[in-house]
């Protein structure tokens, strides 16, 4: 069983393979839904025209019926989530459309190797993981779409804090993350997912600036026995460019044991500036996928053996650790 199956405090909430939950009255919904539709498609194609054509261009008509269709969708409940609440067509259409244009214009992230990553079937990501706020994992999941020849889309393994946030729990859910737990992860391996998983956990993202691009600690390497339990390849994913966005300078231990969170950082700007030190520093960024490690040519029970999950996990950490000083040295600088 699923350990997202599990309705434990702490852990995550399964919503089952089905339609989502529509209106008690769908011929209702429905109606309105396509009153609605009708309503801003008339009014787009009157008088609103030929704005709309100045200020959204040619084949402004075909994005605003694909956008009405959308939003008809949701109204009336006629998609889909899986097992562990992932929504793609929510994900592909608002969630990636909202993160692309940082990947692509602010962080300017240049993606490698993603012939690294197989055209279908399972495999497992393992990326280290920096930068005190974890943009690195959201921006791994665009560049694995937008890039791979298959769009394909990256079920992020993420920490028990991710789920017992209010808000932040549904949209996670939602946009394919799920419990950084064996059994969810060696699941969705199973079933031929992409599956991301930053074992350094808060010891990497929550490391003093002081201490970047050093990998912590990868725990006792239970992603490796997910991977070797599927038979699925270990592709190593080296991130540089995080590190900088806000460089932590300190921690309000304090205050960070009174919210029950791993730390409060103290940045350049943060607190100093308010609102506006929350805003990541635009540094230039590399995503770097490298040759997979297979796992096929053991048998499933060599996940039991704990010299061979040792192995190769201290395989992985050092493949990622060289890859990120043979970045450094090639990088110009931390914003161009």
């Amino acid at each position: 069983m699923s350990a997202a199956a599990v309705n434990a405090t702490g852990e995550a909430k399964v919503i089952p393979i089905e339609s989502a939950p529509s209106w008690s009255e769908p011929d209702r919904s429905a109606g309105l839904a396509d009153q609605l539709a009708d309503a801003v498609g008339g009014a787009l194609a009157g008088r609103l025209g030929p704005a709309a054509t100045r200020l959204l261009g040619k084949g402004w008509e075909g994005r605003a019926a694909d956008g009405l269709a959308f939003l008809r969708r949701r109204i009336t409940g006629d998609y889909e989530v899986d097992e562990f609440g992932f929504d793609r067509e929510l994900t592909e259409e608002v969630l990636l459309s909202l993160l692309r244009p940082l990947a692509d214009r602010y962080f300017r992230v240049e993606v490698r190797g993603i012939e690294n990553i197989p055209a279908e079937g399972g495999a497992l990501i393992v990326a280290n993981h920096s930068g005190t706020v974890p943009l690195d994992a959201l921006m791994t999941q665009v560049a694995i779409h937008d890039h791979h020849p298959e769009h394909r889309h990256l079920r992020m393994l993420a920490a028990d804090l991710v789920f017992v946030l209010p808000g932040i729990n549904e949209l996670a859910r939602k946009a394919g993350h799920t419990l950084a737990c064996n059994e969810d992860a060696q699941a969705l391996l199973e079933r031929g997912e992409v599956v991301g998983v930053w074992p350094e956990g808060f010891k990497g993202i929550g490391k003093p600036f002081s201490e970047r691009y050093k990998l912590q600690r990868f725990g006792r390497g239970g992603f490796v026995a997910s991977a070797l339990r599927a038979g699925v390849p270990i592709v190593p994913c080296s991130i540089v460019g995080a590190e900088e966005t806000y460089p932590m300078i300190g921690n309000f231990k304090t205050l960070a044991r009174l919210l029950g969170l791993p730390y409060v950082p103290i940045t350049p700007t943060f607190p100093w500036l308010g609102p506006l030190g929350a805003v990541p520093l635009p540094t230039k960024w590399t995503i770097q996928f490298g040759e997979p490690i297979p796992t096929d040519r053991h048998p499933a029970e060599a996940a039991d053996d704990p010299m061979l999950v040792f192995e190769l996990t201290d395989q992985v950490r050092e493949t990622i650790q060289h890859t990120l000083y043979k970045l450094l040295v090639q990088r110009r600088s931390v914003f161009f």
